[in-house]
């Protein structure tokens, strides 16, 4: 039998079915405007035996940490979506790193600078005899230990300047350990963030200089293969990542290390705080590499939303990324865009972010989207974001850490009512002293989720991932559920030995060879289950 139709007989446990397939509740009053209508959540789709077998024994765990954390630990979780490379480095690993450069700590700042050590710094190699020095260090570059009372927002986004000394260099060092971690979660794929040529793009806009026909600026960019030799740059970059990751992580040898198996893609990254011709810069440099190199697949704005000069020309760089997707068609955009909150910035900058995003640079996936309920006609643009299948990436530890924003606050269960899909996602995990294991276990237990309702959101981290290929699901999964296409429409899903006409689906696609993986791992997973007997 077709294990994916593998349907729960109606008799089976009719009171934890019935709990199972209850349609997901709306974001209470206080989150979102009591007036507007809510559309409803599609029908919950059929329910396997394995799957009610692991939800019931999910549901059994609770008042157990321990076992939870195991469970969620073992989950297969797809992919993260919406990961800072620099920010996703366990701190512990950068002081390692910062002692094995020889590099200073300011006694002050908790800042990491170039040797020689001076008055006022001591060297990054004193953490690992004192004790003190060395926990004063990781709060200084993490949120550990923060105090509640205290701005989140603040000491988050100054933790990067602290170690920045130390990520500017051993990219594929940084990602070994990242991808280390990402596999011992039971993920497979990751889409991470950098920012490629980044000295090279700042003097080339200080060159170029601001020109307001967005056409001419760029014709000035690609004017001399200018444009052309960053792009070049930033391969030469991946390439020396890649070679030293794979050293580090024995790719290719008989005694391969887990992070071998992780797909990786790279999202380039953008400083949204600075002047227009370095953005535009930047945005043109990370679109064109997207073009010419299969590694990088996106662009992405970064630094804080509310900052003065990215609250001034955010609309001016909704327009940027919107010609250059002219030029540059086969480039993805995933934006940060309603990571704000009332308070944080004047009431009228809440209202239009996430819009301009969609409907003006089409972004097909948006970051954090934390303010939705405050934007301009928001139930019409959750209907146009159900619609077009934009994605939000969703990291709960971060926008509780930096937004104060958790629980019925977040519109979480807003976006889930009006079928616009959802990925989970860490953001830092290194800063924010978490990992993806964490963020599902706070979906469950905060707000109820089942294990399909689980098992569906990993499946959008790779359904709405930046990856090649057709997907094994057919139509729009989130309005419909997770279907597989006609060629496997007959398989069982994940089996080793699949139809012809599947595998050569799986051969031809990265993006379904991927899903099929992840298949493989739920079955398994689910199997552990029905051999203990819950």
């Amino acid at each position: 039998m077709n294990r994916h139709r593998a349907l729960l007989p109606v008799g089976l446990g009719a009171v934890a079915l019935a709990a199972l397939l209850a349609p997901l509740s709306v974001a209470p009053a206080a989150a979102r405007p009591t007036t507007a209508r809510v559309d409803l959540p599609p029908p919950p789709r059929p329910v396997t035996v394995a799957e009610f077998r692991t939800d019931a024994y999910l549901r059994s765990l609770d008042g157990n940490p321990s076992l939870q954390r195991n469970f969620f630990r073992h989950l297969p979780k797809g992919g993260d979506l919406h990961n800072h490379l620099s920010g996703a480095v366990a701190t512990e690993y950068l002081l390692q790193l910062a002692a094995e450069e020889g590099l200073c700590i300011d006694t002050a700042t908790l800042t990491a600078v170039q040797p020689p050590c001076g008055p006022g710094t001591r060297p990054a190699a004193d953490t690992r005899t004192d004790p003190a020095f060395r926990q004063a260090v990781i709060r200084g570059w993490s949120m550990q230990d923060f105090p509640p009372d205290q701005s989140g927002h603040d000491h988050f986004f100054a933790t990067f300047g602290k170690f920045g000394a130390v990520t500017g260099s051993h990219r594929g060092k940084q990602l070994a350990q990242v991808a280390e971690g990402i596999a011992g979660q039971n993920q497979f794929y990751l889409e991470t963030m950098v920012t490629p040529a980044s000295d090279g793009a700042r003097r080339l806009a200080a060159e170029v200089g601001w020109d307001d026909d967005l056409a001419r600026l760029h014709s000035k960019l690609v004017a001399g293969g200018k444009l052309d030799k960053l792009v070049a740059d930033a391969r030469k970059e991946a390439d020396d990542a890649d070679a030293e990751f794979r050293a580090e992580e024995r790719c290719g040898t008989n005694r391969p290390r887990p992070g071998c198996r992780l797909t990786v893609r790279w999202i380039s990254q953008v400083s949204r705080g600075t002047a227009p011709e370095r953005v535009f810069t930047q945005i043109a440099l990370g679109m064109r590499l997207a073009e010419r190199d299969g590694r990088f697949v996106a662009i992405n704005l970064v630094q804080p939303e509310d900052g003065e000069i990215a609250l001034r020309d955010y609309s001016l760089q909704m327009r940027m990324i919107a010609y250059l997707r002219t030029q540059y068609p086969r480039a993805h955009v995933t934006l940060h865009a309603g990571e704000l909150r009332p308070g944080l910035v004047k009431p009228e900058e809440l209202t239009f972010h996430i819009d301009e995003a969609v409907d003006v640079a089409h972004a097909e996936r948006i970051g954090h989207g934390v303010d939705f309920v405050h934007e301009n006609n928001w139930p019409a643009l959750a209907r146009t974001m159900a619609a077009r299948q934009v994605a939000v990436e969703v990291p709960f530890s971060s926008n509780a850490q930096i937004l104060g924003v958790k629980g019925a606050e977040h519109p979480f269960q807003t976006y889930r009512a009006y079928g616009v899909p959802i990925v989970l996602a860490t953001d830092d995990p290194g800063v924010s002293r978490i990992d993806i294991s964490h963020e599902y276990q706070y979906a469950h237990d905060t707000y109820a989720l089942s294990y399909p309702q689980l098992k569906d959101l990993a499946r959008a981290s790779v359904q709405y991932a930046f990856l090649g290929g057709a997907s094994l699901w057919r139509g729009n999964p989130t309005a419909v559920g997770y279907h597989p296409v006609a060629a496997c429409q007959g398989d069982s899903l994940g089996t080793p030995a699949p139809s012809r006409r599947c595998r050569d689906l799986l051969a031809s696609s990265p993006k379904a060879a991927v899903e099929w993986r992840q298949e493989a791992a739920f079955a398994s997973f689910e199997r552990t289950f029905r051999r203990n007997g819950a």
